[in-house]
Order: C-alpha cells, then sequence, then structure tokens
C-alpha cells in the first residue's frame, strides 16, 4: 500500500490547522465532551458543558465543524420526532490529529516491517525479508511518482532536482549541498532508527534505492553515510561503493 505524499501533506495541514482552532479553551473543552459523550450532542448542552451562553457555543462549534474535526446534522433528540424544527446536534468524525516537526513516517515503517513478516520466506531471515519490502515498495513509489511528473529521460543532474522536490513530500528535508550531491536532514524515521540502527538504516537504505529505480534515474546513487541529526543516506551521483572497492583492490 503506497502513501500518497500530496495527501500527507495535506493531512499535515489539517493537523496544523484543527490545532490552531483547539487553541481557545471552551472550544477545545466542548470538543472533548462532545468525543466522551459517544453520541450526538445539542448546541444547549455543549454550552452547558462549558458554562457559555447557546450562541457563543454555536461559534465555536461551527469553529470545529469547519476544521473537520466535527459534523452537524439536525435530529431530534433521542430519535423521537416532534412538531417543529429539529434542533442541530453535533459529534465528532474519524479525523486523527497528528502533527510531528520535524516529519516522522513511523507508519511507513511499521507498513513495512508487517509487509516482511507476511511475505517473509522460507529462505530468508526477518532482516532480510525487511529489506526486501522495503526496496520493493521505493521502487513502487518511484514509478508512482514518475507516472506522476512524467519527467522523460532523466540524467544526474535533473535527477537529483527531481528527488530534491520529491523527497521532500515525504519528509526528508533534502539540501542540495553540491550539484552532484544531495543531503537528507531529517531521518524520517527517527527516533526507531536509534534503536535498530543496521535494519531501519538498511531499509531506508532499500527503500531510496528502489526509488531511484522505480523513477529510472541513471547516474543517481543512494549512499550510506550516517551523520549525526541527519537520514543516514544521502543521494550521490558518484558510486562511493565501487570507488572504495577499487581502493582495496589497490
Amino acid at each position: 500500500m503506497a502513501i500518497d505524499p500530496n495527501a500527507r501533506a495535506d493531512a499535515a495541514d489539517s493537523a496544523i490547522e484543527s490545532v490552531s482552532v483547539l487553541n481557545e479553551d471552551s472550544r477545545r473543552r466542548m470538543f472533548v465532551f462532545i468525543r466522551r459523550a459517544r453520541r450526538a450532542v445539542t448546541r444547549d448542552e455543549a454550552a452547558a458543558s462549558v458554562g457559555i451562553s447557546r450562541k457563543l457555543a454555536a461559534f465555536h462549534l461551527d469553529k470545529l465543524v469547519d476544521a473537520g474535526l466535527l459534523r452537524a446534522r439536525y435530529e431530534a433528540p433521542g430519535g423521537i420526532r416532534k412538531v417543529g424544527r429539529r434542533p442541530k446536534v453535533y459529534e465528532p468524525t474519524d479525523a486523527q490529529i497528528v502533527v510531528s516537526i520535524p516529519d516522522r513516517r513511523h507508519e511507513l515503517l511499521a507498513d513495512l516491517l508487517l509487509d516482511a513478516v507476511l511475505t517473509e520466506g522460507a529462505d530468508e531471515d526477518a532482516a532480510h525479508a525487511a529489506v526486501r519490502t522495503a526496496e520493493r515498495r521505493g521502487r513502487q513509489m518511484g514509478e508512482a511518482a514518475r507516472e506522476e511528473i512524467r519527467p522523460g529521460r532523466l540524467g544526474p543532474e535533473r535527477g537529483l532536482t527531481a528527488c530534491e522536490r520529491l523527497l521532500d513530500r515525504y519528509g526528508y528535508e533534502p539540501v542540495r549541498e553540491t550539484p552532484a550531491q544531495l543531503r537528507l536532514r531529517n531521518c524520517p524515521f527517527h527516533p526507531l532508527a536509534a534503536k535498530a540502527p543496521d535494519l531501519v538504516c538498511g531499509m531506508n537504505h532499500a527503500f531510496l534505492s528502489g526509488y531511484l529505480d522505480g523513477l529510472q534515474i541513471t547516474g543517481v546513487h543512494a549512499v550510506l553515510a550516517p551523520e549525526p541529526g541527519e537520514c543516514c543516506v544521502r543521494l550521490d551521483t558518484r558510486d562511493h561503493r565501487d570507488r572504495d572497492d577499487l581502493a582495496e583492490a589497490d
């Protein structure tokens, strides 16, 4: 299951807006009251829960509806039909508020690990299954990105430019230090990467390598290059693995 970075960015913007809306004390307390009620709540009930007027409660409730935290409808309390206008009632939506600065992608890591467990072959251990799953998912996401932007042939220079834009949407905070190198200032899997660096960094390296393959970028490599406080991988137009092998041979 691929995670749409555009949807993730939209969700992040929505979460920030929701946190801003909940900054007002009465509004936040009414929201908590409605969530805990486990039923549709009227304006009068919401107003009474925080000790404010019905008119002021209506203002705050509409703000919560606009932010996507509540939904409103007209319904008679208890489902009993009465003559006249039915009161407006409010109930929580399924929205989940998650704000993380810098961006974290723990759900992606969990999804990859779950996929690895479910598809682990008889001839591989858990770590190999995790790396295989990460590489495959990265390739699928790279293919989806290529289909989205339709860049044509991507050599090293244009390839790094495309990666700089696309990986920013995944929370990597890419920085183009030189024309030949792209550093990733943020690890989306921190702090879990610190608990199992060999596993998580190996998966991250495989994921980004697969991503490059899916984008069909020539001459750009995902290189393991851990730096404190940054992603363990950088994208480079020089294949350091080959260079290191040549150095050892000499």
